[in-house]
């Protein structure tokens, strides 16, 4: 509001798009620039479900102060879109590739540009869009005020915040040296070898209370697709990865919006910078790549001050991201499973598989008796109720904006 730059720590969840948009649109309002030049705003997002996501925000709350607005993404016919900025827009969203795509085209100027917005800083720098942020941020006059939000605060992401924004304001919801997942989210985390996920993933599926929205991740769009197609003759459930078409992907969202196929079972593409209401049950069928998606996955589920569920099947393989994790659970107030505080201690998972189904003299029971321990449990959890690789790294050639110093 007071034309100052701002990088914003934020967990998922947090209500960050209207603290952007509103003030974007009060500076459209003040400076009354002419849409034929190109647009005032532009905000910069990962990918297209978050672009999107984005513009129906800026369309619903810009709507009754005549401010127009327009996606970018990849994935769509450029048609369309080329015809939004030949008739002028006030605001564009855009993801760094296709945007970069039609400047090549010399189809939009940025020369306008005096508010910028880089939302999931750290998500566009993991997929490797720095390259193109960069070659965007060239196009856009120096005069601006840039607001940067990111989930995490890594040297990738300062470093950038350092070279893009001038003697920033930092805002920081949760913590900043260390990932943090949301309070609000209850963790279950559950040592089990990959034969036994099927059966405990329909186990937890029927515990649910019907229509209950369950987002399921998967590391393999492969695996994505054989998930969906099992649990459609039980269940009903969607798949979603970055083989679907846009068409395709934007009808399992509403889909799974709507309730109408409240099962979606999805590749890390959904786990950041999605946003449906409501979503009950996060489970991670695959442990993923870090700790880092971890959170952001299950930061699906317990947003706005809601409360969530979040299952996780822990096996061998996954045994290096063990610590890290038992950190995310201890820091978040959640139960840490024994079997994983030993996984931990021996350095990985090199002894015998554990299994949670068989009858064992360390912990006593028959399997129906185990079994029973996780229906009651589940029982309790309801009634609460890109993928693409890294790119190359690029220092921006006309140099930093200024030097970034945190509070």
């Amino acid at each position: 509001m007071q034309n100052q730059d701002v990088v914003a720590i934020a967990k998922t969840g947090s209500g960050k798009t209207l603290g952007y948009l509103l003030p974007g649109f009060m500076h459209i309002k003040r400076l009354q620039n002419s849409t034929r030049n190109g647009p005032t705003v532009l905000v910069l997002a990962p990918t297209r479900e978050l672009a999107t996501q984005i513009l129906d925000e800026a369309v619903k709350f810009g709507r009754s102060s005549r401010i127009s607005c327009t996606c970018l993404y990849g994935g769509a016919p450029k048609g369309p879109q080329l015809r939004d900025l030949d008739r002028g827009v006030d605001v564009v969203v855009a993801t760094p590739g296709r945007l970069n795509d039609i400047l090549e085209m010399r189809k939009v100027s940025l020369k306008q540009v005096s508010y910028l917005v880089l939302d999931e800083a750290d998500r566009m720098l993991d997929m490797g869009f720095e390259p193109q942020i960069r070659k965007i941020v060239k196009e856009i006059p120096h005069r601006r005020q840039t607001l940067m939000y990111t989930a995490t605060w890594p040297k990738e992401v300062r470093r950038i915040a350092d070279d893009l924004l001038v003697h920033p304001v930092q805002v920081t919801i949760g913590s900043v040296d260390s990932l943090v997942a949301n309070s609000s989210i209850t963790q279950h985390v559950e040592i089990i070898t990959p034969s036994e996920k099927q059966r405990r993933l329909e186990q937890i599926l029927r515990s649910q209370d019907s229509g209950s929205k369950i987002l399921i991740f998967c590391t393999t769009k492969r695996m994505c697709d054989q998930l969906a197609r099992t649990l459609t003759r039980q269940f009903g459930a969607s798949a979603i990865h970055g083989d679907k078409s846009q068409s395709e992907r934007e009808k399992v969202l509403n889909q799974f919006r709507s309730g109408r196929s409240p099962i979606l079972v999805a590749t890390d593409v959904a786990a950041r910078g999605l946003d449906i209401k409501d979503i009950r049950v996060v489970i991670n069928y695959d442990f993923p790549t870090g700790v880092e998606d971890y959170v952001h996955r299950i930061g699906r589920t317990g947003r706005a001050g809601a409360t969530g569920v979040a299952y996780t099947f822990f096996c061998d393989q996954d045994s290096k991201y063990a610590a890290d994790l038992i950190k995310i659970l201890e820091g978040a107030n959640q139960r840490v499973p024994r079997d994983l505080e030993d996984m931990a201690s021996r350095g990985g998972g090199r002894g015998r598989k554990r299994n949670h189904w068989a009858s064992r003299p360390d912990r006593g029971g028959s399997r129906s008796e185990l079994d029973s321990r996780y229906s009651s449990r589940d029982g309790l959890a309801s009634s609460g109720k890109s993928e693409s690789g890294r790119g190359s790294r690029g220092r921006d050639d006309n140099g930093s904006r200024g030097r970034f110093t945190m509070a």
